[in-house]
């Protein structure tokens, strides 16, 4: 091995270390991990350590490539049981909203800096898009009502969709002379069809991994990544969205009750994570700051326009038709988090050959850097101070799914989280369904078969073994008394 490759080998490593002891630093300040990941790339870029790093082109493509990961994550880890209710609202957010965001930047950029219409245009087009990333990071740390964290994680993994459309509009030479009726059927098109194959991909995905008994649990998590990344390419050579195809595959994925759950998240998480770390440097190495410090006034205006006028106008015209309380929308209009997302759509027309481009690129990059420390910082005060913070609630109820291939049956482990209602139940309280049962609790670091007299307790953690015909029966009885106790059925709770 050469000794390029293995100085490249020793500086990755170095950069991936300190990247992830940074996620502890930036826990305790408070603010996103992804000013450090972009500070430490500005360090190893030609102003710190002299690595010069200036290919657009390669950074929009394994910036895209991380993107889909990032919105795979997203869209596995989503609840569908939170999400539904805030669909509808996060669908207008995602376009309706997208489209008033990038009318009210580009209307100020092109009066107040003297921008043309179509640069001014791609600046508001680059900055309506919320940031995956930035949002799940930050919102994770504090705890709102159910619709409004959901709200704002779905927004973030459906608008990349509408508003990358938009920049290749823009950017493309000739793309934008066709008539609006045109561009809007095509923008149509390309989100209902990225949406259809999403579900294809999803249904089928679940479908044959609930079905397949693989022969490693290890196989399950890269089974389930590598169909959101199918989801991703067969949207992109069906020329439909594909960002949108990811996140619709991700939440039908993530929900599906499939094997090895957890592992799969686990999994999907932690390959989120070098994808924000890996594409964050990168972002920082192909930033110039000699440039940036003619940058920060046009970026501080762009920005001002962009969360005091743009955001709240696009939320309000979207969000006040559910019923959303108004110290909600004050929130929901701060929470609107930019990050890797609008840096990498601002790479689309540096590589085209955009004029101004390279200045668009800087802007965004100084803006991000700025509004998303101010925002995420401010973020968990705010929602105190506007009393959108919701009290302690319990945690879903997570249940980890192992086949057992010769027995025609699977194990189940469940933990009993903090306020679950299974705490203070009694096992024949329980009511699994016949061909279901509690074989273990371990309490305390100890395990004992239990009896039907025994009372399970905040912490436990079960094993049950369940047939394939009534798992999923079991799982859904499981999640109801967790929710409503044992008389969950009285509430009419069904743990769906």
């Amino acid at each position: 091995m050469s000794h390029e490759v293995n100085l490249a080998l020793l500086l990755g490593a170095g950069v991936l270390l300190i990247s992830v002891a940074a996620v502890r630093l930036s826990t305790r300040l408070g603010l996103p991990s992804l000013l450090v990941y972009l500070a430490i790339g500005v360090g190893i870029g030609e102003a710190g350590l002299g690595i010069r790093f200036d290919d657009a082109d390669l950074t929009r493509t394994l910036g895209i490539c991380a993107l889909v990961v990032i919105i795979a994550e997203g869209g596995l880890t989503a609840r569908w049981s939170g999400l539904r209710p805030a669909l509808g609202p996060a669908i207008v957010l995602s376009t309706v909203g997208v489209a008033v965001s990038v009318a009210a930047v580009g209307a100020a950029t092109h009066y107040v800096l003297g921008v043309p219409w179509r640069l001014a245009l791609l600046y508001g087009a680059v900055l309506s898009s919320t940031d995956a990333a930035a949002v799940f990071s930050t919102l994770r740390r504090i705890r709102l009502p159910p619709r409004l964290g959901a709200l704002l994680e779905a927004e973030s993994g459906i608008n990349d969709a509408p508003v990358v459309i938009l920049v290749l509009l823009l950017s493309v030479p000739g793309a934008h002379a066709d008539p609006w009726w045109q561009q809007l059927l095509l923008v149509a098109y390309e989100l209902v069809a990225g949406a259809a194959i999403g579900l294809v991909v999803g249904f089928a995905g679940a479908w044959t991994l609930r079905r397949a008994a693989l022969p490693s649990a290890g196989l399950y998590p890269l089974a389930a990544v590598g169909l959101t990344v199918l989801a991703y390419a067969a949207g992109a050579v069906a020329h439909a969205s594909g960002f949108l195809a990811v996140y619709v595959a991700g939440v039908l994925l993530g929900n599906g009750r499939l094997p090895h759950r957890r592992a799969m998240l686990g999994f999907a998480d932690g390959l989120a994570w070098l994808a924000q770390i890996g594409l964050f440097v990168l972002l920082g190495l192909l930033a110039s700051p000699q440039r940036l410090g003619s940058a920060i006034l046009p970026a501080m205006v762009v920005g001002l326009v962009l969360i005091l006028v743009a955001r709240p106008l696009s939320v309000v015209a979207s969000v006040w038709p559910f019923r959303y309380r108004l110290r909600e929308q004050a929130f929901l209009s701060w929470a609107g988090l930019r990050g890797a997302v609008p840096i990498v759509l601002a790479t689309i027309p540096l590589s085209a050959g955009v004029p101004g481009a390279q200045r668009l690129f800087d802007v965004v990059f100084v803006l991000v850097v700025v509004y998303t420390a101010v925002q995420g910082s401010t973020l968990p005060p705010l929602a105190r101070q506007l009393g959108v913070a919701a009290p302690g609630e319990a945690t879903d109820l997570q249940v980890e799914t192992a086949p057992l291939e010769k027995m025609r049956a699977d194990l189940l482990q469940v933990d009993i989280p903090a306020g679950s209602r299974l705490n203070g139940v009694h096992i024949d309280e329980l009511r699994l369904p016949l061909g279901a049962v509690v074989t273990l609790v371990l309490r305390d670091g100890a395990g004992f078969v239990p009896i039907p007299e025994t009372r399970l307790k905040t912490n436990d953690s079960l094993l049950i073994v369940a047939t394939e015909e009534v798992r999923d029966a079991a799982e859904l009885r499981l999640r109801a008394v967790s929710r409503r106790g044992r008389l969950a059925r009285w509430f009419a709770e069904h743990g769906k």
